[in-house]
């Protein structure tokens, strides 16, 4: 059975830097894309940035230039490396894998920016 699980939320002060980590289980492999969201209370979730299976990257303009999104393919993990965070970054974090009409999620990973 197919298994998304994320790690490396939690509470960090303006212009700090966290690293999420998203594995994937099962049938899922390097042919899929990857995907990190976040949704933020009271509002919709919102594609944060997305990694293509030959490593083609775009990211939301909030967060270009502070945040790279990566992939190990011989691990089937997807990173999300965010530096300079903001106040506005907080929000509950979901990593996404997709492929031919198929999407898996995580559970999601709460990061909270604030002094």
């Amino acid at each position: 059975q197919e298994q998304l699980v994320e790690s490396g939320g939690g509470l960090v002060q303006p212009g700090g830097s966290l690293r999420l980590s998203c594995a994937a289980s099962g049938s899922i492999d390097g042919r899929y894309g990857t995907a990190w969201y976040r949704q933020a209370p009271g509002k919709q979730r919102q594609l944060v940035a997305a990694i293509t299976s030959g490593g083609t990257t775009t990211y939301d303009d909030s967060v270009k230039g502070r945040f790279t999104i990566s992939r190990d393919n011989a691990k089937i993990t997807a990173y999300l490396q965010m530096n300079s965070l903001k106040s506005d970054d907080t929000a509950v974090y979901y990593c996404s894998f997709y492929r031919a009409g198929r999407n898996y999620w995580g559970q999601g990973t709460q990061v909270t920016v604030s002094s």
